[in-house]
């Protein structure tokens, strides 16, 4: 791999119907961490502060830093919420300034495929984010149903497929391991 290759930041694609995404994303984050990297995850429609990693990055990781960008409900698919667009819209604003701030080397775009599927933000702004990135800024976005222009720009991506899920089974989410 030639030097400007490996300088270039990369377009990390994390998408499909199975869970793990998030997961895959953190400890991407974790890696990187581990070598010296800062790094920003804003989480789309996304409000509790009962998830894990909120928790764990207080407590054990001063380069990890986690914004939420959303409501603790659930945001309706067909008809979302003005309050649920302004916060994805807060989200992306929060993601450009973390880019631009030159801080961070790793910014994770925490559920943004399904912020676009709901119509919470519009494909053209989450492209030009892209494409305006500093050039050595890696970038990971998360989330089911990723649009395909998404895809086509993307370096890596990783769909994630449900074979066996326990919920099916009656089991309820967990704290530690949903949450």
């Amino acid at each position: 791999m030639s030097q400007a290759t490996n300088e270039r930041g990369l377009l990390m694609v994390y998408t499909g119907n199975g869970k793990g995404k998030t997961t895959a994303a953190l400890g991407q984050a974790l890696r990187a961490i581990g070598h010296g990297r800062k790094v920003c995850v804003v989480q789309f429609m996304k409000g509790s502060k009962n998830y894990g990693e909120l928790q764990a990055a207080a407590m054990l990781v001063p380069n990890l830093v986690i914004v939420q960008s959303g409501l603790e409900t659930f945001v309706d698919s067909h008809h979302p919420a003005q309050i649920d667009i302004d916060l994805a819209r807060r989200g992306l604003e929060v993601a450009r300034n973390a880019a631009a701030s030159g801080e961070y080397q790793l910014i994770i775009l925490d559920e943004i495929n399904v912020a676009l599927d709901f119509h919470l933000l519009a494909l053209e702004e989450v492209i030009q984010f892209i494409r305006e990135k500093p050039p050595r800024l890696d970038l990971i976005l998360t989330g089911r149903r990723a649009a395909p222009e998404i895809v086509g720009l993307a370096d890596l991506v990783s769909e994630i497929v449900e074979i066996k899920h326990h919920y099916t089974a009656g089991v309820e989410a967990r704290e530690g391991i949903e949450f």
